[in-house]
């Protein structure tokens, strides 16, 4: 159900944000650590039934504060929240860990009524620990499973996020992205996820991994779902002056810009080279583009990205010195109740605890970072350059000019792949790392299913054009239909192989 069919059930007293957190623990008892054990959250939230009933009766003697009111979400456990539920990143080593102030983004959705419900399991350190790591995994919160087939992977590292918004655990929820950890589980799960452009939402109370392209937002069951989180979370922190940039200036309502004929004389180009992962996952795209023609979209194909994998060794190298930098400010930022406060007692922690902490995989990406020095050695500087001119300049900006073009489509990835914690993740595919690297917007919506897993199809383009995005991606969305809830089954169905509805 839509968040504002949710709202118009309460308004109408057929249902009440008590009801719904209730109806959402029960079947969270059922499947999430019974049943087929999907394993999206990592905590509850033990003040979610009084926050509940407080929303109740606000509503009653004021009505609601807007389309959020009452409604329970999720957090990802590398956003704080100021309250009982401790903010982990999934790592055994920040157990007890207590934010002692909310999240920029969290104050907003409480200012906006919604009901944090708890907190979803995620690749340990955003997956930043290990080049050899299994998504979905934590040494806090184990394995989360995807739940249109059990022993797919949920891909990371937003992966309880993703999976608890497929699985029907939560209305909506958020995670965060440096380059893929929205889009591309929400592609495996098969729900909208949307990559803000950098500096949209504050990056205050999440646990940083490369503030250059580090960002939180919205996974949902729909683009109108995307568009009414993403209202509630945008605006300007004083504790982030990226947000506070004059050349901001994001719109109050974002579901203004959802408009079933948003593809009419909308001129779409076809990022071709991100094709070619699998065949019958471009057969799905491809017909993707052909309904969006029929729509009464412009199709320029191709319209590649010609800079594509020139920055894949730069990218890398940035996200060493900045998760050094910035995971030291924060760790040193904590209690005494925590057992570590640099990357260094990091990882002597997890050395120490190995049999537990890394019992699939090591911490190599976090050796590498220890290595690193300050980000004023050149090394990081031109690294930084080199992203930002061939993400930007050379690469997105440049397709977009040449071509004239309101978005750029691809597929978002691959088909979910075999989970595998001997040798890790096996994916391929994905067209995540341009809008990534840029800090451009980026929106994948479900666009059917192969062998009965999910398939994304990815919107992307220039800075702060967040509005064309959900017009067109809401169009398509609108228009195809395709969705379709996971049956929890325990592997792929060799049978479904075009399902489309």
């Amino acid at each position: 159900m839509r968040i504002s069919e949710i709202q118009d059930k309460m308004n109408t007293g057929a249902s009440s944000s008590r009801a719904l957190v209730d109806s959402y623990l029960e079947r969270i008892s059922q499947y999430d650590k019974s049943g087929p054990a999907i394993n999206a959250v990592i905590e509850l939230n033990p003040e979610a039934l009084a926050l509940a009933d407080a929303l109740d009766n606000e509503r009653q003697v004021r009505g609601p504060r807007g389309p959020l009111h009452g409604i329970p979400i999720f957090i990802k456990d590398n956003i704080d929240t100021a309250d009982s539920m401790s903010t982990t990143a999934g790592s055994l080593a920040l157990t007890g860990s207590i934010a002692l102030q909310d999240a920029f983004l969290v104050e907003r959705l409480r200012e906006a009524g919604a009901v944090i419900l708890g907190k979803t399991n995620l690749s340990e350190w955003a997956n930043m620990r290990s080049n050899r790591s299994t998504s979905g995994w934590s040494s806090r919160g184990g394995l989360t499973l995807n739940p249109y087939a059990l022993d797919r992977n949920p891909s990371g590292s937003s992966s309880g996020s993703a999976a608890a918004v497929a699985a029907d655990f939560c209305a909506a929820a958020i995670g965060t992205e440096t380059d893929g950890s929205i889009v591309s589980p929400a592609s495996a799960n098969s729900v909208v996820g949307l990559k803000p452009s950098l500096g949209l939402i504050s990056r205050s109370g999440i646990i940083p991994i490369a503030p250059s392209q580090d960002t939180a937002g919205p996974l949902t069951r729909t683009v109108e779902d995307a568009a009414i989180m993403l209202s509630a979370i945008v605006g300007p922190d004083p504790r982030d002056p990226i947000t506070q940039s004059g050349s901001i200036k994001a719109p109050t309502d974002y579901t203004q810009f959802l408009d079933k004929k948003g593809l009419e004389g909308a001129r779409i180009g076809v990022a071709r080279n991100f094709f070619g992962t699998h065949q019958a996952v471009d057969h799905m795209i491809d017909s993707a583009i052909r309904q969006m023609k029929q729509l009464g979209a412009e199709i320029i194909d191709p319209a590649n990205i010609l800079t594509r994998g020139q920055f894949r060794d730069s990218e890398l190298e940035v996200f060493l010195y900045e998760l050094k930098h910035n995971l030291n400010k924060y760790l040193a930022a904590l209690g005494p109740e925590v057992a570590v406060h640099s990357l260094k007692e990091l990882i002597e922690f997890n050395e120490k605890n190995k049999e537990t902490v890394m019992p699939f995989f090591g911490q190599e990406a976090l050796l590498l970072a220890e290595s690193k020095g300050p980000l004023s050695e050149t090394k990081y500087q031109e690294a930084l350059e080199k992203n930002q001119l061939l993400s930007r300049d050379e690469g997105i900006d440049a397709t977009l000019k040449e071509h004239g073009l309101e978005a750029i489509v691809a597929p978002t990835s691959g088909l979910p792949f075999l989970t595998d914690l001997i040798n890790g993740d096996s994916g391929r595919g994905g067209c995540s790392s341009p809008a990534a690297v840029a800090g451009y917007p980026h929106i994948t919506v479900p666009a059917g299913y192969v062998f009965g897993l999910p398939v994304g199809l990815s919107f992307f383009g220039g800075a702060f054009q967040e509005p064309a995005l959900l017009k067109v991606a809401y169009a398509f969305e609108q228009a195809v239909q395709v969705w379709h809830p996971p049956r929890f089954k325990a592997t792929a169905d060799p049978e479904a192989k075009w399902i489309r509805n």
